[in-house]
């Protein structure tokens, strides 16, 4: 049995530095000397063995056997959702539907920044909001590059537009976790969101045209930036308050697309962003049928059907009833958790059905149905997917194993620790942890499990609302997503990058800084403010009422009205099937 140890030198400092020392290796090998993603994933992995050995006294076996748990989840439900999405991605591609979509969009803007806003920012916060766990970059990123984006802006814009939706994303399941392991209930933590996570929705639009095209470049958009800006931060600023956890993300992400896309109706701004060396001739203004463009946008509209049905907790709670899950040898209950002196069980869950990959892959081949793609080229297109994703797979399982060896170990809660030591100035350096965590576990539901109970403590401690706590630690989790390893890797194994993290690190760490020192900022001077906004609250935990969730007729009927619907599209939007075989043939 291996009892944690936050402190293994007896100096806390100095057990921090050591616990920090895979981090600053995977930066440098990356970074500085160039290796590629799962080479440093898995010398990563294999350093934090030998401190967890040589520091912390973690036995071998125990440490091995977390990074094969690690590995194990990098590849289910992890990379499974990399695989639906660059799949879906690439059937639009195969059947010329992404041809129709570029135009479309074109239609609507063709100014590169406002794109970016329409794909990376809203509809991403959609994929966020409804499945999460890499969803969003791994689809915006690979639409963007279809647009005619390169590679390295694509997941670079991708991952940074993501951090305003990640508080609420998956249905709200990062405030759920926290407040299961804080005791505080999901509706009132998302009061306290309500007043933080709009702020850095209003934020980040500014923040991504500035860095695409420079202050010079927002002066020319504004408008159109406040107007996604607002329609975004004041929905899910009331949704919070006023509803709950589950679906901020939700109805802020459709506010701002409807009204971005009515708004460029009767505006356009007078200079049109394009890339260097891209001429206007490039662009292309074929006027497009509604059914030719509902057509072509049938595989995302079926993607969202599903991955809302596959959020549901209730068609979730159906669909895991065939799971299989099971312990790991060696590891279940070996490990007592430093924190809460109990024992840590280690049950790998391989709930195929209703894992949001799944969900994504069913969505695929449902589109597959509705633009008549043969059976056989289906499945060729999933093949090579596979054969296409086989090294940004390895890497991102190599980045989990490397979070549950350090998560296991105690090195990830040292690190937290050690910023729980500032004192009074604890709320201004409190989101950092977060920010730590998510770094870390790839996760801000992670982050939450992990640090949510060490955050609620230390404010307590220094005599301030100890929820603030669960603010600082969600805020700080969202901007830490864009340098998460886990997130890194989806978007250079959805670009084509994989080998090249580290030219994506060079941004994303940067601009990841910036957002959280903007955090702090609110957090700190936001310590005092809450006891009027919000009152306290003995709370209870919301982990206690959903698992009295009941499977109910209409869940199951959801899930045939989906498929109903896929079957009827197939039918109104059908084209002669000679035309689709010329198509592929042009593939």
């Amino acid at each position: 049995m291996y009892i944690q140890n936050f402190d293994p030198v007896n100096n806390m400092v100095l057990s921090a530095i050591l616990a920090f020392l895979p981090i600053v290796y995977f930066f440098v090998v990356l970074i500085v000397f160039k290796i590629k993603g799962h080479l440093a994933a898995l010398s990563t992995t294999v350093l934090a063995i030998i401190i967890a050995g040589w520091v912390y006294k973690m036995p071998i076996v125990l440490s091995a056997m977390s990074a094969v748990h690690g590995a194990l989840y990098g590849l289910f439900p992890i990379g499974w959702i990399v695989i639906g999405a660059v799949f879906l991605y690439n059937i639009s591609v195969k059947t010329g539907q992404f041809e129709i979509i570029k135009k479309s969009i074109v239609s609507i803007t063709d100014d590169r920044r406002l794109q970016v806003l329409l794909i990376a920012f809203s509809f991403g916060a959609f994929l966020e909001g409804a499945a999460g766990f890499g969803t969003p970059v791994a689809i915006t990123s690979a639409m963007l590059i279809g647009m005619g984006f390169k590679a390295k802006k694509a997941a670079c814009l991708s991952l940074l537009a993501n951090t305003a939706p990640v508080a609420f994303g998956g249905l709200g399941i990062p405030v759920l976790v926290a407040a299961q392991v804080t005791g505080f209930s999901g509706d009132y933590l998302a009061k306290l969101l309500a007043f933080i996570c709009p702020i850095i929705g209003f934020i980040v639009p500014f923040y991504l045209i500035i860095v695409m095209s420079g202050l010079k470049g927002i002066k020319e958009v504004w408008p159109a930036v406040l107007v996604t800006s607002v329609t975004f931060s004041i929905p899910m600023c009331l949704t919070s308050y006023f509803v709950g956890p589950i679906l901020p993300d939700i109805t802020a992400s459709l506010a701002s697309m409807i009204a971005l896309v009515l708004f460029l109706k009767v505006w356009q701004p007078k200079h049109i962003y394009r890339f260097e060396g891209e001429s206007e001739s490039v662009q292309n203004n074929t006027v497009l049928s509604k059914k030719a463009i509902i057509r072509a946008w049938s595989p995302f509209i079926v993607l969202i059907v599903f991955i809302a049905d596959w959020g549901m907790k209730s068609i979730a709670k159906l669909l895991d009833m065939v799971s299989i899950a099971f312990p790991l040898p060696f590891l279940h209950n070996a490990i007592i958790n430093g924190t809460t002196d109990k024992v840590s069980p280690a049950i790998f869950n391989f709930n195929w059905l209703s894992a949001a990959g799944t969900g994504i892959i069913i969505a695929a081949f449902m589109s597959c149905i509705i633009l008549r793609v043969p059976l056989s080229k289906s499945f060729s297109i999933f093949g090579s997917t596979l054969n296409e994703l086989k090294i940004a797979l390895l890497t991102i399982s190599g980045v989990l194993a490397y979070a549950y060896v350090a998560n296991n170990s105690g090195m990830t809660t040292t690190m937290g620790l050690l910023v729980s030591k500032t004192g009074n100035l604890f709320p201004l350096f409190a989101p950092i942890v977060g920010w730590l965590g998510v770094f870390v576990t790839g996760s801000d539901t992670s982050a939450n499990a992990l640090f949510g109970k060490l955050q609620t403590t230390a404010f307590s401690a220094v005599g301030i609302m100890p929820v603030m706590g669960i603010g600082a630690n969600l805020a700080g989790g969202a901007v830490g997503k864009m340098i998460s390893p886990q997130s890194i890797a989806i978007a250079a194994g959805t670009t084509g990058l994989t080998g090249k993290e580290g030219e994506i690190y060079k941004f994303s760490m940067k601009h990841s800084m910036i957002l959280l020192a903007i955090i702090c900022c609110i957090i700190y001077f936001y310590k005092d403010l809450f006891v009027a906004l919000l009152g306290t609250e003995a709370g209870s935990s919301v982990a206690q009422t959903a698992g009295n969730t009941v499977i109910s007729t209409s869940s199951i009927l959801i899930l045939l009205v989906s498929f109903c619907l896929v079957f009827l599209a197939r039918k109104l939007l059908a084209v002669p099937s000679n035309r689709n075989m010329q198509q592929y043939k042009l593939q």
